[in-house]
């Protein structure tokens, strides 16, 4: 029937018509299998300038591995290189921190030794007669210099001497008067004595276990040895005050000095807190610090070897590194000319293919085309064959079988529909059937397993009593027999720790015996090594003295001596301009040492008292005083331009302070009206954290929602929170407009209510400003204008559809129409 009243419609409309759809689909079919074979041939061509190129460039790749070979020796030369670098990098730099630290551990020691040295140097009546050197005979100079104390018994020796420790020692009495009339007549103060002599008395009393004779903690010289003797004979050194008061109770005879300073004897008695260090602990210290200084010379010497040495590595592992990466750059350039060539025939392969497979791609649109046409070529020609054939009546066409038909397929589709629900409801009753009986197979394998297990714990409870029975008579075998042992053990402890203590106190002493001996050994051993420093220091100063005669005087060392040396006569020194001629003139006189270097130090005085004479000061009085003006006048620039600065940073300020409180204040308002619209009954505000500094201040936002007593924004719901967010966006927007907002899912946590009160702000907002909203809510993409998308074509390349939806200037229920898509 559909045939029939088609070709009456064809023919009714006109066979021309058809005829000449029939020839035009005709001409386009025959100009798409002209295309179909331009296309083939250029694909055809495509891929042999792909052949061709590819294999160019498979040839130049086996080119390029035999260079790669060489490129990778070059690199594990170059990374050998630079890992020796980083090497020698690594020991310069510490051996040029070890020469740091060596250094500044010399600066410090010296600077130690300086510091004690200047606390022995006296100025008293002691220091006077040291410094009185040979104008006092008999002097050996100080007592804490010429004793030498073990380590750590300084305080104790110094307490034990007493007055004695600071004191000047003398040869003899006769000594001691001369140096008491060179104090008077020089006026020089005060100064105690130890006169030298031989020991007197009996052989010196035992010392108790636990203590040590002090005079055994002593190194002196022989003549100081009597006086030390009656001043130490009696005097032995403990560990503490308990020890020395019972030591002072069992022998009155003994002086008992503990290593902190404190004395306790039987008619005497003196301690208390620590003072200032006596002068032998200071002796001890300056000791100390020459040995440490010492030390710390060598250290630096060593390190200064060691660093010209990592010098030396370091250029070395440097030029190396260099050579390296030359021949690698060398090398890098010849792969990046073989890279370029690949590169070139990597773009033409991949061009030639890209041209090919484009090409195909049309192809295959074309030849889809083409049998699109074909297809409608013969639907048209049959048409146009059926609608020529039809008999020229156009009556009407019966249907009265045609509705025969549908009625009875109608009745067939009903019973074909109850035949498939009675078939449902049977598959639903057999499948309910089916899930109960599972059901019950699983209750009853459940239940049986439940059985099992319940046996298997109560023989493994069985089994474990009797393992529990057996566990506890062991433990009370075991409990006697450790009782047992306990008592043994005691007994054992005991005897060990009874053998412990006497082992200990052998150890001690064995231990102390050794701490004696080694102390003797460094002594030695610092001695020793003084008297080689010692000699080095005078070989270089007769090296360095010899050499200033040849550069300074132009004369040899030994004719100098000769003419000049001990064994010649001194010329008296001329007088003194304003002092009176001598009656008669002085005569050259007998070289002696002390007298010279009195003459020495007198012209060196006189020589500090004339003060330096600068020939220039007045050059760099002129110079100063220039410098001066010049600094002057740039301080009062700065000045004046930090006055400046202050006066803009001031305006700038009182003008920021202003605008942000202007749009504090606008803000604020608009955001008072705004809230109660997005929230209905509900309140809202800005506040100032800090109103008195408006340049520091913070702005909290108080939003409290009908029904709720909350303000914290922290406390309400997404929803909320991001609707007072809004609401302090649009109260921005309206406070302070602008030409176009841009929105990003700004109501993406919004509900129908919400949204709808958001959106009518947006209509308003729309009438002063352009909004450009990026959304997924429905009801926002109705009231806009325009809509644009992103979507992916058949072809992966993605494109931009866009769709107006009213004309902006028009009123808003335009029609639908198309919009330019965006770029």
């Amino acid at each position: 029937v559909a045939a029939a009243l088609r070709a009456a419609a064809d023919r009714r409309e006109g066979l021309a018509r058809l005829g000449g759809q029939v020839a035009a689909r005709r001409s386009r079919v025959e100009a798409a299998e002209a295309e179909l074979e331009r296309l083939s041939a250029s694909l055809a061509d495509a891929e042999q300038r792909r052949e061709h190129a590819q294999a160019e460039f498979t040839a130049l790749e086996t080119q390029v591995a035999g260079v790669e070979e060489g490129e990778e020796d070059l690199d594990s030369e170059h990374e050998g290189a630079a890992a020796a670098l980083a090497r020698a990098e690594e020991a310069h730099e510490a051996a040029r921190a070890e020469l740091q630290a060596a250094e500044r551990e010399r600066a410090t020691w010296s600077a130690r030794k300086e510091a004690l040295e200047i606390g022995l140097d006296r100025k008293d009546g002691a220091g006077a007669l040291l410094a009185a050197g040979p104008a006092v005979s008999g002097v050996l100079g100080s007592v804490a210099a010429l004793l030498g104390v073990e380590g750590g018994y300084e305080q104790a020796v110094a307490a034990a001497l007493g007055a004695a420790a600071d004191a000047v020692a003398v040869a003899s009495p006769a000594s001691a008067a001369e140096a008491i009339e060179h104090l008077r007549a020089a006026d020089a103060g005060r100064a105690g004595m130890l006169v030298a002599g031989p020991a007197t008395g009996g052989p010196p009393p035992s010392v108790p276990d636990g203590a040590r004779a002090a005079l055994d903690l002593v190194r002196a010289p022989g003549e100081l040895r009597g006086a030390l003797q009656r001043l130490l004979g009696d005097v032995v050194v403990v560990e503490d005050l308990p020890t020395a008061r019972e030591l002072a109770a069992a022998r009155p005879d003994l002086v008992a000095v503990t290593r902190d300073g404190d004395v306790l004897a039987a008619h005497r008695a003196a301690g208390g807190s620590s003072s200032a260090p006596s002068l032998l602990q200071v002796q001890a210290a300056v000791d100390e610090a020459a040995d440490a200084l010492s030390a710390a010379g060598h250290r630096v010497q060593r390190a200064q070897f060691t660093l010209q040495q990592t010098t030396a590595e370091r250029s070395a592992a440097a030029e190396r590194v260099e050579a390296a990466l030359e021949r690698l750059h060398e090398s890098d350039a010849r792969m990046n000319a073989v890279a370029e060539q690949l590169g070139q025939l990597g773009g033409a392969v991949r061009s030639a293919a890209a041209e090919a497979e484009r090409l195909r791609a049309t192809r295959s649109q074309v030849a889809e085309r083409l049998e699109g046409d074909r297809r409608e070529l013969a639907d048209l020609e049959e048409r146009f064959e059926a609608a020529s054939a039809a008999p020229a009546d156009d009556g009407d066409v019966s249907t009265d079988e045609r509705d025969r038909l549908a009625e009875a397929a109608r009745g067939l589709g009903r019973a074909e529909t109850e035949a498939r629900l009675a078939l449902r409801t049977t598959e639903e009753r057999a499948r309910a059937l089916a899930g109960r009986a599972d059901s019950l197979q699983r209750q009853a394998r459940e239940e049986l397993a439940a059985r099992e297990r319940a046996a298997a714990r109560r023989a493994e409870r069985a089994e474990q009593a009797r393992v529990a029975t057996r566990v506890r008579e062991g433990a009370q075998r075991a409990l006697a027999a450790w009782e047992s042992s306990a008592e043994q053990a005691s007994r054992l402890r005991e005897a060990a720790e009874a053998a412990r203590v006497r082992f200990a106190e052998e150890v001690a002493g064995a231990r102390r015996a050794v701490e004696s001996l080694q102390a003797e050994q460094q002594r030695l051993g610092d001695t020793r090594h003084a008297d080689e420093v010692a000699r080095a220091q005078q070989r270089w100063r007769i090296d360095q003295l010899r050499q200033r005669s040849l550069e300074e005087l132009g004369t040899d060392p030994d004719v100098l001596v000769e003419e000049f040396g001990p064994h010649q006569l001194v010329p008296p020194s001329p007088p003194a301009p304003g002092d009176p001629e001598p009656e008669t003139p002085p005569q050259p006189r007998p070289y002696v040492r002390a007298e010279q270097d009195k003459r020495r130090r007198a012209a060196e005085r006189a020589l500090g008292q004339l003060g330096q004479v600068n020939p220039l000061a007045l050059e760099e009085y002129a110079a100063m005083e220039e410098r001066h003006q010049f600094l002057v006048t740039q301080s009062d620039d700065l000045k004046r331009s930090r006055k400046d600065l202050l006066d803009i940073v001031k305006e700038v300020d009182e003008r920021v302070e202003k605008v942000f409180s202007e749009a504090f204040a606008d803000v604020a308002a608009q955001y008072e009206q705004v809230f109660p619209r997005l929230f209905p009954g509900g309140e809202g505000r800005l506040v100032l954290t800090d109103p008195s500094d408006m340049l520091a201040t913070g702005i909290e936002v108080e939003a409290r929602p009908a029904g709720k007593k909350v303000k914290r924004l922290s406390l309400l719901s997404g929803g909320e929170r991001s609707l007072a967010a809004v609401a302090m966006l649009v109260s921005i927007f309206r406070a302070r407009p602008s030409p176009f907002y841009v929105l990003d899912e700004v109501e993406a946590a919004l509900d129908d209510a919400n949204l709808s009160r958001l959106i009518t702000l947006f209509e308003e907002l729309r009438s002063s400003s352009q909004l450009i909203v990026i959304t997924h809510q429905k009801r926002t993409m109705q009231i806009a204008d325009a809509l644009y998308g992103v979507t992916m074509r058949g072809d992966g390349v993605s494109t931009v559809v866009s769709q107006r939806l009213r004309d902006p200037q028009a009123p808003r229920q335009g029609v639908p129409q198309e919009v330019p898509p965006a770029s």
